[in-house]
């Protein structure tokens, strides 16, 4: 059979390659190689092997773990847990990273706690920044030698941080406190001066949030406000001014052979301290301390005047003359006080100095009133004996009493306060339209029998007001109560000459009479009684009571007519309508 020619030759072996060649490597050679590269190939397989089971197995147990190389404020979290790790953060870092906050805010020292602030430190989302487990075998094996630093997270709440910072303001803040001197007995004490400040709580709060982290000092900015003074001025004043003022008593001489002495504690207690414009203090002396200490010492010395009276002798005005006065004009004596307060020894001495007192009223004014005639005179009675004490006391501080042209008389504003201390007693008064006992009762009777000489002399009617409820021994609609502080008889003399007041007292009755000049007549017309009311029955039991038998109520009224005393032409005619209450019948019951 003939050869095919097209078709491939037979693959030779290795061995028939290596022998044609001529190699120099023996078929024993090869064979050798060949079974220590199946070795290589072998190791190398089982290596990658290997390898990729211990990649699998570090996967599989680092599943949920930290990753390697992690640190936190240099602490290695790689490789815990995450609960292993926070709690670890926690006992490491929690009390070191939220310890107090310093804030110094000027001159002032306060202290806040982070975590009442709203700032606190935030380790699950610290971890959360450690990312999850890489899976790339060539990042996990370089996490065995480096490591990655993960920055702490924080929460801050800013609305409660600026909250605690206005709070600190009541310790950060203070208003200036300008400089002076005060005295510890007689002995003067510096008192320094103090700028003001105000805390900048949104600057503060500011610098909080981004410094908060681990306590420490944060210096918060202030707003201050100054003051006038300075320390060197407060002690300059200290030791040129006020030091020598106080040293030693200064004399006051006074006339009639009378001294008197001002005391260091006077001195301490008049001395008054104000900032000048250099940055010391202006220091002047309060007269009216130096005054008090040296007016008793000074008394004898001084004799007040005496206005001219008005007293009705044999039936008629005469004028007693008046004396003029002597007494301190304090202004000018103590003009030279702050300067001899500078000296020592006998040079400490002061000159009182002397001044005529004119009296209020003098000889020539009281005759040139006019007071020459009886112009009016009224009288009430039937009052009892309680109120008859009272009636007495304020006639006895009317009596003299006089109303120059265009003044006002006031009963209250007269006689003053009228209690046990001014001589008045209990008696019976009209409280809230009852019968009741008060001091002072029964004043409302002399104010009736002085409305009603005002009333006939033609004065000027400017307060007054009835009783609530019509007491027959007065005239209807033509008589007045007072009420210390709120009800008062008030009238005007608005004629060119003045008003004389005299009083006369009796265990039953007591009279007002008006001295002047007359201008005027007066008729007074009642009108008829009118709209009467029922009194109401009142029954009290088991309190203080005074019975009455009770009367009807009523409207009246007065008209006033007044006329030229000379032409008797009518000047004004004037009508009052006045409306009594009825009067309660009150029964008393125990």
């Amino acid at each position: 059979m003939t050869p095919d020619k097209s078709a491939p030759p037979e693959p030779r072996s290795l061995f028939e390659e290596l022998a044609e060649t001529g190699s120099g490597q023996t078929i024993e050679t090869v064979r050798q190689d060949s079974h220590a590269l199946r070795r290589t190939l072998i190791i190398a397989a089982t290596t990658l092997g290997l390898l990729a089971v211990i990649y699998g197995v570090d996967v599989l147990r680092s599943a949920g773990a930290v990753p390697r190389g992690v640190t936190v404020q240099g602490m290695p979290v790689g490789g815990l847990s995450r609960s292993a790790a926070e709690q670890l953060l926690r006992n490491q870092f929690e009390s070191q990273l939220s310890r107090p906050i310093t804030v110094l805010a000027g001159d002032v020292s306060a202290t806040l706690d982070p975590h009442r602030a709203g700032l606190t430190l935030d380790w699950p989302a610290t971890l959360d920044r450690a990312g999850k487990q890489p899976l790339n075998p060539w990042t996990r094996l370089a996490s065995l030698w480096r490591t990655r630093e993960v920055g702490v997270v924080t929460t801050e709440d800013r609305t409660a941080v600026t909250a605690a910072v206005q709070a600190l303001r009541g310790q950060t803040d203070h208003e200036p406190i300008e400089g002076t001197i005060r005295f510890d007995g007689t002995r003067p004490v510096a008192v320094e001066p103090r700028a003001g400040q105000r805390l900048d709580v949104p600057a503060t709060t500011d610098l909080i949030l981004s410094r908060w982290l681990g306590g420490g000092t944060v210096r918060a900015p202030v707003t201050t406000q100054p003051v006038r003074t300075t320390a060197e001025g407060i002690h300059t004043a200290l030791h040129e001014v006020v030091e020598p003022a106080v040293a030693a008593p200064v004399r006051v001489t006074g006339e009639e052979g009378h001294d008197a002495m001002l005391a260091p504690e006077v001195i301490a207690a008049a001395l008054r301290f104000a900032p000048d414009s250099r940055g010391g203090l202006t220091i002047t002396a309060d007269n009216p301390t130096v005054i008090a200490a040296l007016t008793p010492q000074l008394e004898p010395t001084q004799h007040p005047a005496k206005n001219a009276q008005i007293l009705i002798q044999g039936g008629a005005p005469v004028v007693l003359p008046s004396v003029d006065g002597r007494g301190i004009d304090w202004a000018a004596t103590l003009l030279p006080l702050l300067d001899v307060l500078h000296h020592s020894g006998a040079q400490r001495a002061l000159a009182a100095s002397y001044v005529t007192l004119p009296p209020t009223l003098t000889t020539e004014q009281a005759n040139a009133l006019g007071v020459t005639t009886q112009i009016s005179t009224f009288s009430t009675g039937g009052f009892a004996t309680d109120s008859g004490e009272n009636i007495r006391r304020v006639a006895e501080q009317v009596n003299g009493a006089i109303v120059r042209p265009k003044e006002t008389f006031s009963l209250n504003g007269y006689t003053g306060p009228r209690n046990a201390a001014t001589g008045y007693v209990d008696a019976g008064i009209i409280d809230h339209g009852r019968p009741s006992r008060g001091i002072g009762g029964g004043i409302s009777q002399f104010a009736t029998t002085l409305y009603n000489a005002t009333y006939f002399a033609g004065m000027t009617d400017v307060e007054h007001k009835e009783h609530s409820y019509y007491i027959s021994r007065y005239p209807a609609a033509r008589e007045a109560t007072v009420f210390e502080g709120a009800i008062d008889v008030k009238f005007r003399n608005d004629s060119a000459t003045g008003i004389l007041i005299q009083t006369a007292w009796t265990p039953t009755s007591v009279t007002v009479t008006l001295w002047g000049t007359k201008h005027v007549d007066v008729e007074s017309i009642t009108g008829p009684r009118t709209d009467y009311t029922e009194p109401t029955t009142e029954v009290i039991h088991g309190q203080p009571c005074s019975a009455t038998p009770g009367a009807r109520g009523f409207t009246t009224t007065d008209t006033r007519i007044i006329r030229d005393a000379v032409t008797h032409v009518e000047l004004s005619r004037h009508t009052r309508t006045v409306k009594y209450d009825p009067i309660p019948h009150v029964i008393c019951q125990p």
